[in-house]
């Protein structure tokens, strides 16, 4: 290994080539986020109880893809690790098709279990958390239609683990977009009825992004059936091999537990608003799909994070990590900050994409000031809570993300159930979320523990 004294950090690691890795990784993801913008902003001109509904139902499965978007991530940083090895080594980029095929067998089953689970579960879960039976209703419907997709998105996540961790990021733009574009057009004839079909409202929603997510998953076996290198190995079908599995397992599900508590957070915060009335819940779901943009620029930094910590760690360099961070951390900010900006001061035209009720378009004002000041201070809570993912050490992201769900459940029992606060207040509890995972986070990357972390 080289020493710590002289080692420098490589081009590969420079600032042009982690921004190239994570344009594609940033596309894909704005792109995506656009499938749950669309919805909102098509359901925002068909009423109050639908948009509220779509929120509400929208994290709710949300949480159920997180099981398997989750464990790709997991597979992901595998991937990275191996990748790293092979290309220190010159060999064993085999093994990473291996890796990858694992996860298909997991995935494939763990879809088609949540999937019959959900059909006779969720109508009970969403009854005794709801207390509108119009919005009840309406979730029920939007879920029914939603979750049959998710042997879809659970396979297009585990492909997206393999392009971000082998760190060849190109196809995800391009996928991203024919996704979009299909689900646009799906929630347009679908929602309103035009062509000639019903117009079937939040079920028109949730059939659209089930069927763009499908042609998604078709474009990705194509794409890699045609360019990718075989020395992968990814052509090749391998069986599901318990030792194999065990080991996937064993690093995968502390992601797949920490994503699905990172996302109850909304679910809990939904909840909550719930209580306070239809108007306010619609309100939360306009900002809360406005900060989602924001939160993909984070969330590819993220990724692109977690891909090189762990790539370099396989290549043997683990002091190179705290320099890669800092640099993602720079991009990220450069990034972040004119967007934030340009949202608090034109708060109007954006909240006007997403309805055109007046009422609502005033009440969400002051909550998308209070969105941006708290996603500006917490910044980097989601590259270092990645990159310690990216270290392997999944298990302490889990220990992170507890304590902060904790804090954060008590805050708005406080905020919200017993002050009855505004929506603008309540959105507080999100930076307060985000900086109890940013503390941890850092403190643990720069503690260095994991040095002795392997996978």
């Amino acid at each position: 290994m080289t020493p710590v004294s002289t080692y420098r950090l490589s081009e590969r690691y420079s600032f042009k080539s982690i921004w190239k890795l994570t344009l594609p990784i940033l596309v894909a993801l704005v792109m995506e986020e656009l499938l749950g913008m669309t919805d909102t902003a098509f359901l925002g001109r068909v009423g109050e109880i639908e948009l509220g509904a779509s929120a509400i139902a929208g994290v709710y499965f949300t949480i159920l893809y997180m099981l398997g978007f989750g464990f790709s991530i997991g597979v992901q940083i595998i991937i990275g690790r191996r990748n790293g090895e092979a290309c220190e080594s010159g060999k064993g980029f085999g093994a990473i098709g291996r890796v990858f095929w694992q996860g298909v067998w997991f995935l494939g089953v763990m879809a088609l279990v949540t999937t019959v689970l959900s059909y006779f579960l969720s109508p009970l879960i969403l009854k005794g958390i709801l207390k509108s039976d119009k919005i009840y209703e309406a979730a029920v419907s939007y879920v029914n239609w939603r979750v049959p997709g998710l042997f879809f998105a659970f396979m297009t996540a585990l492909f997206r683990a393999f392009y971000v961790g082998t760190r060849n990021t190109a196809s995800l733009t391009l996928n991203s977009i024919v996704m979009v574009g299909c689900n646009i057009l799906l929630d347009w004839v679908l929602i309103f009825g035009h062509w000639g079909a019903p117009a079937l409202g939040i079920q028109g929603a949730a059939l659209a992004s089930t069927i763009s997510e499908g042609v998604s998953l078709v474009f990705f076996v194509i794409w890699s059936v045609s360019t990718v290198d075989r020395m992968y190995g990814l052509q090749k079908m391998v069986k599901p091999v318990w030792k194999e599995l065990k080991q996937l397992f064993s690093t995968a599900s502390w992601v797949m537990v920490e994503y699905v508590l990172n996302v109850s957070v909304w679910l809990f915060f939904f909840l909550f608003i719930e209580h306070l009335g239809e108007e306010e819940l619609a309100v939360a779901n306009i900002v809360r799909s406005i900060s989602e943009v924001s939160f993909v620029f984070s969330a590819a930094f993220a990724s692109t994070a977690a891909t090189l910590v762990s790539n370099i760690i396989g290549e043997g360099h683990p002091e190179g990590v705290v320099p890669i961070i800092r640099r993602v951390l720079m991009l990220c900010a450069v990034t972040m900050v004119p967007l934030l900006a340009f949202f608090a001061l034109c708060p109007h035209l954006i909240i006007g994409l997403f309805t055109d009720i007046p009422s609502l378009e005033r009440a969400s004002v002051s909550t998308l000031w209070v969105m941006c000041a708290a996603t500006a201070l917490t910044l980097p809570w989601n590259v270092y809570l990645q990159s310690v993912a990216g270290t392997g050490d999944t298990r302490a992201c889990l220990r992170f993300d507890v304590v902060a769900l904790a804090i954060y459940f008590v805050y708005c029992a406080v905020v919200i159930g017993i002050l009855k606060s505004s929506v603008a207040v309540c959105w507080t509890a999100d930076g307060v979320y985000s900086l109890c995972i940013l503390v941890q986070g850092a403190l643990y990357i720069h503690e260095k523990k994991w040095h002795a972390k392997k996978i």
